[in-house]
């Protein structure tokens, strides 16, 4: 089980990253990292995001903020 906060992917969802947010039944919830509607992902689909993953996601974060985008 991953802590809350970390980046995950869904590759069910075109290796879509997300935070995981918890547990919702026998699912996982995610939001996506520059901010969303959460999704939910079966944990079989789901890994922790590679270190290429988490600096692609947290450079898009930042790079929507930068655009004054409401994360």
């Amino acid at each position: 089980m991953p802590s809350v906060g970390t980046l995950m992917v869904d590759a069910c969802r075109a290796g879509r990253v997300g935070v995981f947010r918890g547990v919702a039944g026998p699912y996982w919830s995610l939001r996506p990292v520059c901010g969303g509607v959460e999704w939910e992902a079966r944990p079989e689909h789901v890994r922790p995001a590679t270190a290429a993953e988490r600096l692609r996601a947290r450079t898009a974060r930042a790079n929507a903020r930068s655009r004054g985008e409401v994360l």
